[in-house]
């Protein structure tokens, strides 16, 4: 039996759908926009978006096992507790803002250059990722996870609420404002006033 060849879809735009109304078979978006979807829990495993945008869209819990997001923007989205390390890390490219990304899950991911602005990071894991030369404009970081992290050339001068022992991560070279030293030495106990 021969198998039925899905065409990619192609710059269309999908608006205010939810989950159980997206049709997947295609496999493939390129240059399509999502705008204003509920996307809760949906099932994007094996999915690839090329230079897709995402707009207002609520993707809290959705499945990204093996999807390739690749040139992929993310605006005013809610992705609460999205496993982004379980994406494709082939030709990986993301870029967020004003997102709401609690528990969002980033280990081991090759972020280089990323930019996140007006983000809600709070209890991200960003374990043994690459977030060198990555900017993190505006974000509240309280809780973040950065474990044995790359942040070398990273712009983390408007970020907030960070803790970031630089005795597990890599900095050579990070940017930081005065304001966030203590992020870099509350693991020590010293007090700073």
């Amino acid at each position: 039996m021969k198998r039925r060849c899905v065409e990619p879809v192609i710059g269309k735009v999908f608006e205010k759908i939810a989950s159980v109304d997206f049709d997947r078979s295609s496999g493939v978006f390129e240059g399509c926009r999502f705008a204003q979807c509920n996307f809760t829990q949906a099932d994007f495993s094996d999915l690839v978006f090329r230079e897709c945008a995402f707009e207002q869209c609520d993707m809290s819990m959705a499945k990204l096992a093996r999807a390739s997001l690749q040139e992929v923007r993310f605006t005013g989205c809610k992705l609460l507790g999205v496993q982004f390390g379980e994406c494709r890390k082939l030709l990986l490219g993301m870029r967020f803002e004003r997102c709401m990304m609690r528990l969002a899950l980033f280990s081991g991911l090759d972020l280089k250059n990323t930019p996140f602005t007006d983000c809600d990071l709070q209890e991200a894991d960003f374990t043994g990722a690459n977030l060198s030369g990555a900017v993190f404009s505006n974000c509240d970081l309280r809780l973040a996870i950065f474990f044995h992290t790359n942040l070398e050339k990273a712009d983390l001068r408007t970020a907030v609420n960070f803790s970031i022992p630089p005795e597990s991560n890599r900095l050579r070279k990070a940017k930081f404002s005065l304001s966030g030293l203590p992020g870099l030495l509350d693991a020590y106990g010293i007090e700073i006033e």
